[in-house]
């Protein structure tokens, strides 16, 4: 007979679960695992977030997110404005140049800064990204704000990170402070 997890057990076994996991994790798959509701793994990952543990919620599930911050390697944010069309390519011109697209924010002039976690390392996943997007007729948060957006992107080193900032500027992306 399974034993049955009480609420810290559950929560250390969702921590260990996605640790081992080498892809996002849905929330319905791990209430399937654990044998619970996915409103019951909804609660545990706030309450796990409150605590600090560093759990994204990505449109292909949770994740675990242990930064391994390599040596020079750097973080920036962007503020960028274009089409929904043109969603691919500005991810293209990241991650071909080597940054990696952590999330999006906007700053949504009732709700205030509203951001969510992407994850955005390859054209697949940019690819998945704008599929699912399209498949579900789901429009991007920029549109609250005229498409006007921002994005934390980390790539090896700070001259990466210019580089990516002048091809984002070439293609019009770019929004100058």
């Amino acid at each position: 007979m399974e034993k049955i997890l009480d609420g810290e057990g559950r929560r250390e076994e969702i921590i260990r679960l996605l640790k081992e996991s080498s892809r996002p994790i849905s929330g319905t798959e791990l209430a399937g695992r654990l044998k619970v509701s996915r409103q019951v793994i909804v609660q545990d990952v706030a309450l796990l977030r409150a605590i600090n543990k560093n759990i994204l919620s990505t449109n292909k599930g949770y994740l675990l997110f242990e930064p391994e911050r390599s040596a020079g390697e750097t973080k920036k944010t962007v503020r960028v404005r274009h089409t929904t069309e043109q969603v691919p390519d500005e991810f293209y011109t990241i991650v071909d140049m080597g940054g990696k697209i952590l999330d999006v924010v906007v700053e949504h002039e009732l709700y205030g800064q509203i951001a969510v976690d992407l994850i955005i390392a390859s054209r697949q996943d940019a690819d998945e990204f704008y599929e699912r997007m399209s498949e579900n007729r789901v429009k991007p948060l920029k549109e609250l704000t005229e498409d006007v957006h921002y994005h934390t992107i980390v790539a090896k080193d700070a001259k990466t990170i210019e580089q990516i900032e002048c091809a984002l500027r070439e293609r019009g992306y770019l929004m100058e402070a």
